[in-house]
């Protein structure tokens, strides 16, 4: 059984942000942050104060999460980003919202007392003695610490507060991880009703110190169990009075924010709702009975369709059925009353399927099909425009000799310059065919015949990192057009509604040919998979891929005697490799099963904070760390998910690491001198990014689906009586409720889920007892 938590972030747009650059205006981009952890970077949006993003990520986390922080900065090129405001979502908010949370968030002011993260690990105990009861407070260490001082790290001491009565420990200094190990005692009055207060501060020599957290405790539950000791999270100083007067004129964001907490159960108390499922499919659609799979369609809401689509894919995929449920799903699609122009346009179950189908299947094969094309616009940046009432006239020429240009030069340019885009796109799609994945081309060539059969008369996903500017944005959007009306079939439609792409015709009736052929093409053979829905990919298929920057340190590991200061990577389902440049023979490599930890590194070890270690075992047994920079936050993460996926059936998987380096004769983070010893953080094995190449996890999408069942009974019940009335209304029972009966089907349906909801409530973990010390809200 394992606990399970998932977000689901989307930023969607900002509005009324204020204006940060000289020019009256900001370059806002937005960072995700867990538990002060920077997890994601959106894109730049240039010279706006209402920008729009669009960008959705759903990040797999610790179930011990606390909060999730928004950030808006206005990215300057010469100085250091500013903060434009922040948005601050707990986990009990989150809690509180089962079906997310969407709307319109003002942004606050980012306050320096509340900016504090981290834990410390405390002792406190009950002391007997001849002059009465005493109460000793022992500050073991604390981790995680605020980065308070510009090199990267702190000068944190702790001050303890009780009775009326301050003691301080020792500075311990550039350091997010300190270690005092010290005791401090007070006198136990009676009753013993006052605070225990444990602050800790960042010391500065010449500025007023900076408060890095604190923790309040009651210690009346102290006098049963005499000795409580723990790791405890830092809170933010609210004692003071905040001023909010500029909530509010700070803009606001939109966003959609979802938690998903799960239970997953052992995979055989999964068997009886994947074999229904399973035996549902293979029966396939019989005239004259209402379908399971028909029963769904009806009973979902539109705003989970989407999600149930994807569960009930990857479930088929790993079941080697895809082919035959997505043939159903056509089938029934077909028997609707339908037009050949609207089929599969409506946000049906089938629709939203085969959508997160060829998601699940073709991202890599759109990437290879699209990549090239997508990067030659956003590098060119070419002005195209055939809309005359949208054309910019511009000047031509050298300096001295500027020439106007005309508006029908403008458009011919364009016109030239799209049309080359929609050639060379054209041309690689209709070449790909054969680089197609086997198991789409089976499931079109389904959906051909389906289609041929009912209507005989009638034969970006993250592609860039960065948002397009407003010439290439264009480009794009004209592209998209055209493709469309390539897609369509019928380039003369389009031309009806937009003359303006008259220009473009010969052109869109060559695409429209292409694409007949490509289609022919990828349904007209039959693959060697005999059929089989599973989706194959070879061992050591590639997961990531890219150029990183070898930091040098005292080991032997391979990585370590090499010369080169930057590698190319390669991450497979088998081992790390890198080499020289991409295509060159590799250097050497670290098998997957002698990975450790993949874990994130202190900024002050190499003055950067998008650098990630690799703790590895080499051939002689001996633990090596690989130190690997990235470009960005956002490439960091991405790796880190990838590592950790690849990594996460391994047995031997540190559970605590070092976030520093070791230097001279002792730690950078904790200052210990044994390089061998206990790591002073915790490994974050379970924090990955998902992706749409995320191996299948059977379980997991079995446990989502029987969520979402369950709470359909009554209304699967009531649309198969409905569903009933309306193909036979005189013979349908005249009760429809909690007793009529319903088809074996649906009632062995509504047995396998009462099953499984008693192994959640047997298998479910017991609540953990109350601790002594009561952690009060500061």
């Amino acid at each position: 059984m394992a606990l399970r938590s998932a977000l689901s972030v989307r930023i969607v747009e900002g509005r009324d942000l204020p204006a940060k650059d000289i020019t009256g205006s900001s370059d806002p981009y937005c960072i995700v942050k867990i538990d002060n952890e920077a997890i994601i970077r959106t894109a730049t949006v240039w010279k706006t104060l209402s920008p729009f993003w669009g960008e959705e990520y759903e990040v797999h986390l610790q179930p011990t999460f606390h909060s999730v922080s928004i950030y808006v900065m206005d990215e300057d090129a010469l100085s250091r980003d500013d903060v434009i405001g922040k948005v601050c979502i707990t986990r009990a908010m989150l809690a509180e919202h089962p079906k997310g949370y969407s709307g319109w968030v003002s942004l606050s002011e980012v306050d320096p007392n509340e900016e504090v993260q981290g834990e410390i690990h405390l002792r406190v105990e009950l002391l007997e003695g001849e002059g009465g009861r005493r109460l000793r407070c022992t500050v073991l260490e604390a981790r995680d610490l605020a980065k308070k001082d510009r090199n990267g790290a702190s000068d944190p001491f702790v001050r303890v507060r009780y009775n009326g009565k301050t003691q301080e420990s020792t500075v311990v200094k550039k350091s997010c991880y300190p270690r005092w190990n010290e005791s401090f005692e007070f006198e136990l009055p009676e009753p013993a009703g006052e605070k225990l207060c444990v602050e800790v501060w960042d010391w500065d020599l010449v500025s007023k110190n900076d408060f890095l957290g604190k923790v309040v405790f009651s210690v009346q539950g102290l006098r049963a169990a005499g000795q409580e000791e723990g790791w405890f999270r830092l809170q933010p100083d609210r004692s003071k009075p905040r001023e909010d007067g500029r909530r509010g004129s700070l803009g606001s964001l939109q966003l959609q924010v979802r938690l998903r907490d799960e239970t997953v159960l052992p995979s055989h108390c999964y068997q009886p709702l994947v074999q229904l499922l399973c035996q549902e499919v293979k029966s396939g659609r019989q005239d004259g009975r209402v379908h399971l799979v028909t029963l769904l369609d009806e009973t979902t809401t539109a705003e989970c369709r989407q999600e149930v689509a994807v569960n009930l894919v990857k479930l088929f995929l790993g079941q080697g059925l895809v082919k035959e449920f997505l043939d159903l799903l056509f089938e029934l699609e077909l028997a609707k009353p339908c037009e050949p122009n609207t089929l599969f346009r409506s946000n049906s179950l089938a629709s939203k399927s085969m959508e997160s189908f060829l998601k699940v299947t073709g991202m890599q094969y759109l990437h290879t099909v699209l990549g090239p094309i997508i990067t030659r616009v956003f590098e060119e940046k070419k002005y195209v425009e055939l809309d005359p009432s949208k054309v910019e006239i511009k000047d031509v020429g050298c300096s001295g000799l500027h020439r106007v240009q005309t508006e029908s030069e403008v458009m011919e340019q364009g016109r030239q310059h799209l049309q080359s885009y929609l050639r060379e796109l054209l041309d690689t799609i209709s070449k790909s065919a054969p680089t197609c994945p086997p198991v789409i081309r089976a499931a079109f060539r389904q959906l051909f015949q389906r289609v041929g059969e009912r209507f005989p008369e009638h034969q970006l996903f993250h592609l860039r990192e960065t948002h397009a500017d407003a010439r290439t944005s264009r480009t794009l959007l004209l592209l998209a057009k055209a493709i469309q009306m390539v897609g369509n079939m019928d380039p003369a439609a389009g031309r009806a509604k937009e003359a303006w792409l008259a220009p473009l015709q010969p052109a869109l009736q060559h695409g429209a040919t292409q694409m007949k052929a490509f289609i022919t093409r990828l349904v007209g053979t039959e693959e060697e998979d005999g059929g089989k829905g599973r989706l194959r990919s070879p061992p050591a298929a590639v997961v990531k891929e890219g150029l990183l920057f070898v930091h040098k340190t005292r080991g032997k590991g391979p990585l370590l005697s090499c010369a080169a200061k930057k590698l190319h990577f390669c991450l497979t389902g088998e081992a790390l490799s890198f080499a020289k440049s991409p295509g060159a023979e590799r250097i050497g490599s670290i098998a997957l099963a002698n990975i450790r930890a993949a874990e994130k590194v202190e900024e002050k070890s190499f003055g950067s904070c998008h650098v990630m270690q690799v703790v590895y075992v080499d051939e002689n047994g001996q633990q090596e760390t690989a130190y690997l920079q990235c470009k960005c936050v956002n490439e960091l993460n991405q790796w880190l998910s990838a590592l950790r996926k690849v990594c996460g059936n391994n047995p031997q998987m540190l559970c605590a690491y070092h976030p520093g380096v070791f230097r001279g004769d002792k730690w950078t983070c904790c200052h210990q001198k044994d390089r061998t010893g206990l790591g002073c953080d915790r490994t974050r094995h379970g924090v990955t990014l998902q992706d749409w190449s995320d191996p299948l996890d059977p379980d997991a999408e079995a446990q989502r689906l029987f969520q979402h069942l369950h709470g359909l009974q009554q209304p699967l019940r009531e649309k198969y009586w409905e569903l009933v009335k309306m193909e036979d209304p005189q013979n349908s029972p005249q009760v429809c409720g909690e007793g009529a009966p319903v088809p074996p089907g649906l009632s062995q349906l509504f047995e396998v889920l009462q099953d499984l909801e008693g192994c959640h409530r047997l298998l479910s973990p017991s609540p953990p007892a109350s601790p002594a010390l009561l952690e009060l809200q500061t």
